[in-house]
């Protein structure tokens, strides 16, 4: 499920006016704009402010959307205030002063109090914040972060904010800070900045042409934004848990079919120790149980030494001349757990004595020595190509499913059965890798848990992606 977009769904139906239904009982739009004009027009007389630009109106916007008929098309000039914050110099820093707000200070849309800069400067009456404030980074070096904002709530001394940052100041700042976090809004930063500086500035967020509500509907479409994103919130929570609890069904799944608890047995099947005795007369007896846990009768614990041929490729060697034939290989670095990255394909002189050991087919098995120890895949491509020797490749000496001890490697690896030997850079050497105790089934049955481990990861996997 991607939350950011379902997020952004949320926002464009709130500033369109389709979040929440409209009142016709709410004061217009186009009556409260024109007092807020006529109280602006009162504090000019009385010279406390001065007269702004043009105000914006329905008249003379072209609107980018359409909008309810109680609502009107207006500019952030015509219904706030802004100004840039406290410039200061690095001699001014202090671990008494004021706090100075900052870009860093704003994390998922709330202020966060970590990294605090405190100063003791000359701070104007404007440039420290007020409860209600709508704070904006108004310049960074990221473009990601530029037009990022919080509201400013339970100060607790005099605050300031920096440079680089804006105020907005409106008893509208609740819906405002819904728009300034809008695509709308993102797409008129991308179309202003005309310069190759990541800002808004205070022309630009003045300017911004924003929809504009009966009082009333504005708090009502912003406690449901917030309804829907604190639901998103749990969502993501929950998201994470489910992600976790995917992952720990996969390794419980892989757990009850190593021990024989996936699928029944079948009396039927050719008892393991028999498949061991056919297809390697010569196996090495394993008494050394995996763990306490006691296999179905017709199983029994070996090696995988015992069920499977194992080489692995050639060094990479500078001083090899260059006699042979030219062959693709690949690495540790293409080989991902049950999969590879083919997008860069290296080669190297093989002689011939060196092609036969070093060349994998369709179906091998291979076991990566270092990085990630023991990171397995199998090989299902349909031509051949050689391996570096960090790689082992492991063939079957008969009746054994290469895919079923992938999931056994990978349940090992999760449960921290693999480790390398070594001091500093360690691997899983040949050794070690031939003496690693697996289980063995009868191989029908094999077949049978491949087949369900499959289809369960298959299911989970599913679920995983619809989350993502």
């Amino acid at each position: 499920m991607d939350t950011k977009k379902l997020r952004q769904k949320i926002l464009d139906l709130a500033i369109r006016g389709k979040l929440v239904p409209q009142d016709p009982n709410d004061e217009p739009a186009s009556v409260l704009l024109e007092r807020i004009l006529a109280e602006k027009e009162r504090l000019i007389k009385e010279g406390k402010i001065k007269r702004s630009k043009k105000t914006a109106t329905n008249d003379d916007i072209e609107a980018p959307f359409e909008i309810p008929e109680s609502w009107e098309w207006t500019n952030i000039e015509a219904v706030a205030e802004s100004n840039i914050g406290l410039t200061y110099k690095p001699s001014d820093i202090t671990l008494n002063g004021i706090p100075v707000y900052r870009s860093n200070n704003i994390q998922n849309k709330e202020i966060v109090l970590t990294d605090i800069v405190r100063v003791k400067t000359d701070i104007q009456t404007k440039q420290y914040l007020n409860e209600g404030d709508l704070l904006i980074c108004a310049r960074n070096g990221s473009r990601n972060l530029v037009g990022k904002c919080a509201l400013i709530k339970h100060l607790t001394e005099p605050t300031s904010f920096g440079a680089f940052m804006a105020v907005c100041r409106s008893e509208f700042n609740e819906w405002i800070f819904l728009l300034l976090n809008s695509e709308y809004f993102n797409t008129y930063l991308d179309e202003s900045n005309s310069t190759a500086i990541n800002q808004v500035t205070q022309k630009m967020l003045l300017a911004f042409q924003l929809p504009f509500p009966p009082k009333k509907e504005q708090k009502r479409i912003y406690n449901e934004v917030t309804k829907w994103f604190s639901v998103i919130d749990e969502l993501e929570s929950n998201e994470g848990d489910l992600l976790k609890a995917i992952d720990k069904a996969k390794s419980k799944i892989l757990d009850l079919a190593i021990h024989g608890k996936l699928v029944p047995q079948d009396p039927n099947d050719e008892p393991a120790i028999e498949l061991l005795k056919r297809i390697n007369p010569k196996f090495e007896p394993c008494d050394n149980e995996l763990d306490d846990t006691h296999l179905p009768d017709n199983w029994c614990w070996t090696t995988l030494g015992n069920i499977f041929n194992h080489n692995t490729g050639k060094a990479l060697n500078k001083s090899d001349s260059q006699e042979g034939s030219l062959l693709p290989y690949i690495t540790t670095s293409n080989v991902y757990w049950n999969r590879f990255d083919l997008s860069e394909i290296k080669k190297m002189f093989f002689k011939d004595s060196e092609i036969d050991k070093c060349t994998i087919t369709k179906g091998d098995l291979l076991v990566c020595e270092g990085g990630d120890i023991g990171r397995s895949a199998i090989w299902n491509y349909d031509y051949d190509i050689c391996i570096q020797n960090h790689i082992h490749r492991l063939r079957a000496k008969g009746d054994v499913s290469h895919l079923l001890y992938l999931y056994v490697l990978m349940f090992y690896k999760w449960t921290d059965r693999i480790r390398g030997n070594g001091i500093g850079l360690q691997g899983l050497s040949s050794r070690l890798l031939d003496k690693i105790i697996v289980p063995l089934p009868p191989y029908q049955e094999q077949l049978r848990i491949v087949s369900k481990i499959e289809e369960l990861f298959a299911a989970l996997n599913s679920i995983k992606e619809s989350l993502e």
